[in-house]
């Protein structure tokens, strides 16, 4: 089960699926980057992971800090993914899902939303 690929094409998907996401969102990221790794330690089927401060959390002493990171896991994506169009929709889903938890977006309305 699951598909191989080269963490150099999958870089690619990922960077597809953010040209994806409304410019006037992508002006609004701010201090977030995307990161692709093989799997989560604590959870290796987890798809994708954000860490940060979101946007709707931040106040006016937010500075100085690290940036927020979406993490997007590799192995575990092409785990459940039996060819590369399956790919490409999973990694553009986790991809929305997480740069939404950056926005402020809890997984109960993602998940209402269908981007679960």
């Amino acid at each position: 089960m699951g598909i191989w690929m080269t963490r150099h094409r999958f870089e690619e998907l990922v960077s597809d699926a953010l040209d994806t996401i409304p410019a006037e969102l992508t002006a609004a990221m701010d201090n977030v980057v995307v990161l692709v790794a093989d799997r989560n330690e604590h959870d290796p089927g987890l798809l994708g992971l954000y860490e940060g401060i979101a946007l709707t959390e931040r106040t006016s002493s937010y500075g100085g800090v690290l940036p927020d990171r979406i993490t997007i896991y590799q192995d575990a994506i092409l785990d459940i993914c039996l060819d590369e169009d399956t790919v490409v929709e999973e990694v553009a889903i986790t991809v929305v899902h997480e740069v939404a938890h950056h926005f402020g977006i809890d997984e109960q309305t993602l998940h209402r939303l269908g981007w679960g």
